[in-house]
């Protein structure tokens, strides 16, 4: 008997996906403005809530309903450290800190393995088929956007899944054949719009970094053309 779990998280996060990605650092990244400060630090957070959510993921590999979804091959943590360790040097373990929406976003990841084991197909669902979905998109803007041509993008690039297509049509077929119920499939749909909620608070953390960082950018950009303006004058004189 199927739960029809991929449908209904499908059309039950809709809403919440549209505002994720109306979010202005989102929208900005979507447009290939991408400031290397802010996007290391969104690195930082992912590394801690993927670093979590595949322990806590691991916990229950032999759960009943958990142990189902756990695609290994999914896994972030070891190209989230590639990144860091890009970004930030080799002592990148001694500068990374998270963010304080992104330890409220690992504190619900630890509770929920402790309390309601289940509710972990949400956070996978909501992070891991968004990484697959528009992770080649976004590995492309990342590299124009910062300029990179050789690392930092690691995080996008899945070696272990051939076919990301084939892949998702698996993945979702394991969602429709977990053993849950009506009322179980439910509260897996609304920890799914929670996780959605606390992507978007970590975004928008991130976003008054990014206008700072853009701000500096314009006021230096201006600067450096009024002095060539001034330069220009005083030969001309």
């Amino acid at each position: 008997m199927s739960s029809n779990l991929a449908s209904k998280l499908r059309v039950g996060t809709k809403k919440a996906h549209t505002m994720a990605e109306n979010v202005g650092f989102v929208k900005c990244f979507l447009k290939g403005v991408v400031e290397k400060n802010s996007y290391r630090k969104l690195v930082g957070n992912f590394y801690f809530i993927y670093s979590a959510m595949e322990e806590e993921m691991e916990k229950h590999q032999n759960h009943p309903i958990v142990s189902k979804i756990n695609f290994t091959e999914l896994n972030r943590k070891q190209t989230l450290e590639e990144d860091l360790s890009y970004y930030y040097g080799f002592n990148w373990r001694e500068q990374v800190q998270l963010s304080p929406s992104g330890e409220a976003y690992v504190q619900r990841i630890r509770e929920i393995s402790a309390t309601e084991p289940e509710l972990l197909i949400a956070h996978s669902y909501t992070r891991y088929l968004g990484d697959l979905s528009g992770g080649q998109i976004l590995k492309g803007i990342a590299q124009t956007a910062m300029n990179l041509t050789e690392g930092g993008t690691a995080f996008y690039e899945f070696a272990d899944i051939t076919d990301e297509k084939a892949f998702k049509a698996k993945y979702r077929q394991a969602l429709d054949e977990l053993p849950i119920d009506e009322a179980t499939a439910d509260r897996i749909v609304e920890e799914a719009n929670a996780a959605f909620g606390m992507n978007m608070k970590m975004f928008k953390e991130l976003e008054g970094n990014l206008i700072k960082a853009i701000g500096i950018m314009l006021y230096n950009s201006l600067t450096r053309k009024r002095a060539r303006g001034s330069t220009e004058l005083a030969t001309a004189e």
